[in-house]
């Protein structure tokens, strides 16, 4: 027995110095990879340094946090005046270490969207627990194989029967709009993200929710509540790590509203999942028209393989964001520009009301003749871009017309709303109107002066849905509401919440019936 005991003893002495060798090598392996990539992000900051500069006003420590402000739209404020200052890029310093280029020059812009450069963990990664790996995320052969598979989603005569629903959403919304005493100050951006979502319910999912009669939105708060959350996640430096978010009340609320949003996706592909299962009975009992998840269930690749249930929910969380979010700012910024100029708007409403003839719905061949409300929301989403930036790291070097280059490596961001707003393109840059998109003035403009959508190889695979929604929108609005702005209350100001949102207390607008 004793013999035995000191075998064991001896073994359990073993084992408990196996493990701590293993965990010094751990550590040391971990500290190792930690210190080369502290020396390639200082290198790569060091060759960026080189060829471009920095704006004035950074903290020692913090760098251009420091202008953040409260909801993030000072820092956004001040890019068409580096833009003056600077033409084509500067750096930006985000903490002691991070550090990204900014571009908002049509030949710079285009240089580094004409690649397909992954997209910059530091700005999406945050968004992996939400969205997982969808489009947006994603990168490499997995984004070239799912892109592939879904662009069918958005061929001409899949999106065809989707404008009687988008006319069916906002004339929903009109009706709530009735209920309200002529005059009334109504949130817009409420307004419009509940539409949106109802109309991405119903042409990407199939569902009839009734969400904009609904008193409350379990799924839109929470999706405002991702939103929110994430842009204070990226404004604080601490909350980077992964297990202090988690702990924090913050990192709470946002793993709450990601398993709510996912139930929901979730509980969805599983009912059309039984659908699809039932046959061609089933497909005749639900709709007669193919809607996103239709597609997504039903791409295969070149070697029959189709999506997994995982992508699928990625996709699916990717797409109910951006087809609702982005599309929502773009409408509820169109409407203020067109409040702010009611000349425009008696324009639109003109042009809507010859088009329509009194009519309440707007068919797929009535869209080519919207020309004067597609410049309208055009020229809106010039001022106040649904997505202000987009942000890559760099696979390989790249070098610029002029011959400044940027290491492998670098962060870039692509700064959408400053190019829009970049004097050395743009005339007047802070003015709005609508001819700098009349098909005389743009025949001879930069193609990546004006990206709304993105461009080159990761352009927005939605595009096209979008700007018929909003056009759809706007044409059914103003035949039969007249904007103006609500001055009780502070002018708007533009902030970046993933999408262009308003500072609070947002973006108030009065409406009037028009009579006849």
């Amino acid at each position: 027995m004793a013999v035995t005991d000191a075998l064991l003893s001896s073994g359990g002495n073993t084992v408990v110095t196996l493990t701590c060798c293993c965990a010094v090598v751990v550590l040391v392996v971990t500290l190792l990879k930690a210190t080369v990539d502290l020396w390639r992000t200082v290198r790569c900051n060091r060759k960026m340094a080189v060829d471009f500069p920095v704006p004035p006003g950074g903290h020692w420590l913090l760098g251009h946090l420091v202008m953040l402000g409260p909801e993030g739209g000072e820092l956004m404020l001040k890019g068409p005046g580096w833009a003056e200052d600077y033409k084509y890029a500067h750096l930006m310093h985000s903490g002691p270490l991070l550090t990204h280029c900014s571009v908002y020059h049509p030949d710079y812009v285009k240089t580094v969207m004409a690649r397909a450069d992954k997209k910059d963990a530091y700005a999406y990664d945050f968004l992996r627990p939400w969205l997982g790996d969808g489009l947006l995320t994603s990168a490499g052969p997995k984004w070239f194989r799912n892109r592939r598979l879904l662009t069918p989603g958005f061929h001409f005569e899949i999106l065809k029967p989707y404008v009687r629903l988008f006319s069916e959403s906002t004339n929903a919304m009109l009706t709530n709009w009735e209920e309200l005493k002529s005059g009334s100050s109504i949130d817009v951006f409420h307004h419009t993200s509940l539409m949106t979502l109802d109309s991405m319910l119903k042409c990407a999912l199939s569902q009839h929710t009734d969400c904009q009669t609904r008193k409350t939105n379990d799924y839109i708060a929470a999706v405002h509540d991702l939103t929110d959350l994430t842009m204070k996640r990226g404004r604080t430096i601490y909350h980077r790590v992964d297990l202090i978010y988690a702990l924090s009340s913050d990192g709470r609320k946002y793993y709450k509203a990601c398993k709510l949003v996912h139930e929901f996706a979730e509980r969805i592909i599983a009912e059309r999942r039984e659908t699809l299962n039932q046959g061609n009975e089933g497909r005749a009992n639900r709709k007669k028209y193919l809607d996103f998840l239709d597609i997504l269930l039903e791409a295969k690749d070149e070697d029959g393989n189709g999506l997994t249930d995982a992508e699928i929910r990625d996709e699916v969380d990717t797409f109910m964001f951006e087809g609702h979010d982005t599309t929502a700012s773009g409408l509820a910024w169109t409407l203020y520009c067109l409040a702010r100029h009611p000349g425009h708007q008696d324009k639109c409403r003109r042009e809507a009301q010859e088009v329509l003839q009194g009519g309440t719905e707007v068919t797929w061949d009535l869209l080519p003749s919207l020309r004067y409300i597609t410049m309208c929301v055009k020229e809106a989403m010039r001022m106040f871009s649904p997505v202000p930036m987009i942000f890559r790291q760099l696979e390989s070097p790249l070098t610029f017309p002029d011959g400044r280059t940027l290491p492998e490596g670098a962060r870039v961001v692509i700064g959408i709303n400053t190019l829009h707003h970049n004097s050395h393109v743009w005339e007047n840059h802070m003015e709005y109107d609508p001819l700098r998109f009349s098909p005389e003035n743009s025949k001879d403009r930069h193609p990546y002066a004006f990206i709304p959508f993105a461009a080159g190889p990761r352009n927005c695979i939605g595009q096209h849905f979008a700007m018929n929604e909003l056009k759809t929108a706007v044409a059914l609005i103003l035949q039969r509401f007249s904007l103006t702005p609500d001055d009780t209350l502070p002018e708007p100001i533009p902030v970046p919440k993933l999408i262009m949102r308003a500072k609070k207390p947002g973006l108030f607008l009065k409406i009037k019936p028009i009579t006849a």
